[in-house]
């Protein structure tokens, strides 16, 4: 038994022996371990800083330009902010320059406006042209002139018309024009401030005013007309200008249709017109009487014909002034009917006692009518124009 349990112990101390062994290579074995992790792990530390410095660094640098990005915006802004300023201020002075000429066209258009206005009846009191109806013309005498034997059918047509415009007055509704024969008693009347002046059971008030005319015109007309030349017109154009002035004499030149020789043909081809020219005087005469002449060209065309004549305006006078008989009765009321009206306004400018005197013409038109009054020297003429 001893033999066993010694042997036993001896077993027990050498596997015990074992073990220590075992396990101190085990430790040695995870020591080892261990230090390989702790340096792995160590290296990672230092990657890990190395990238963690390099990462700050580029966060600097990132940092560094985004603030430079910040500053070159905030210039940007600025300038654009300077530039923005600067263009309002171009557009503000543009906007007020151009309300300037705005103001300034309207003034101008006003003035203009006042001008054509001012114009206007500038030319309406100074105006000698007008379109003159038909009338019979009354020659007074003769004006001889002395011309050289054997000239004088030659010399042109002469004639001299004195052009005189009658005076006129506006009268509106409500006003009456009286003519008086003696110049006294309208110098009489126009002394008076207010005339009052019965009518049936009342009675109205009138004031006498005197007349300020329009100026009037006066002017001669020299006109002389060629017994030679004949103005043609109307003519087609359907030749050479030189082939035109051929057949135009050719035609001219044929008594049978009223011609006679000619002396020289012009034409001219932009305008379709002409002038004939004859030797002998008289053919002209009967030509313009017919007022149109067959010519011969491919085919007969009927041409105008027309006289020939120069003018010139002479002695142009004007005259203005106030009429010494007539005067402006104003401010009346239509109480009664116009002709009783009329009427009553003659009876009493007609009596001594009230100033008055004989009337040589009266006239009173009433409310809204408008009249235009032609006076002259002796008489005084009305004509509507409403």
């Amino acid at each position: 038994m001893a033999e066993v349990f010694g042997s036993r112990s001896l077993n027990d101390k050498k596997e015990g022996g074992l073990d220590k062994d075992g396990e101190l290579k085990e430790a040695r074995r995870e020591l080892e371990e261990w230090k390989a992790r702790f340096e792995k792990a160590d290296d990672v530390k230092a990657r890990l800083i190395l990238e963690k410095l390099t990462e700050d660094d580029a966060k600097t640098n990132a940092q560094q330009e985004m603030n430079a990005c910040v500053k070159n915006q905030q210039k940007i802004q600025d300038e654009f902010n300077e530039s923005m300023r600067t263009v309002q201020d171009e557009i503000q002075k543009l906007t007020r320059y151009n309300q300037d000429l705005l103001e300034k066209l309207k003034r101008c258009q006003d003035e203009l406006e006042a001008k054509k206005t001012e114009s206007r009846k500038l030319k309406q009191k100074f105006k000698i042209y007008a379109q003159i109806p038909d009338t019979e013309v009354k020659f007074i005498s003769p004006n001889k002139e002395t011309r050289e034997e054997g000239d004088e059918d030659s010399q042109p047509i002469r004639g001299v018309f004195t052009i005189s415009q009658r005076a006129a007055v506006l009268l509106q509704g409500g006003q009456a024009l009286i003519t008086f024969e003696e110049e006294k008693v309208a110098r009489q009347i126009l002394k008076i401030a207010k005339c009052s002046v019965s009518c049936e059971n009342s009675s109205l008030d009138v004031k006498p005013r005197r007349i300020t005319m329009d100026p009037a015109v006066k002017f001669e007309v020299h006109l002389d007309v060629s017994r030679k030349e004949l103005k043609v017109s109307n003519v087609p154009d359907v030749m050479p200008e030189e082939r035109m002035k051929d057949r135009l004499e050719i035609s001219f030149s044929r008594p049978s249709r009223g011609g006679g020789e000619v002396e020289k043909v012009e034409y001219d081809k932009n305008t379709g017109t002409g002038c004939v020219t004859f030797l002998q005087p008289g053919v002209t005469e009967s030509l313009v009487l017919r007022g149109r002449y067959d010519v011969e060209l491919d085919t007969e065309v009927k041409v105008k014909v027309g006289p020939i004549y120069e003018y010139q305006l002479r002695r142009f006078q004007t005259f203005c002034g106030c009429p010494k008989r007539t005067i402006l009765l104003d401010d009346i009321q239509d109480m009664v009917d116009e002709e009783d009206l009329q009427d009553h306004l003659e009876i009493h400018f007609q009596k001594p006692s009230n100033s008055g005197g004989e009337i040589e013409s009266i006239k009173y038109i009433a409310k809204p009518k408008v009249l235009q009054a032609f006076l002259c020297e002796s008489t005084e003429e009305k004509d509507d124009s409403l």
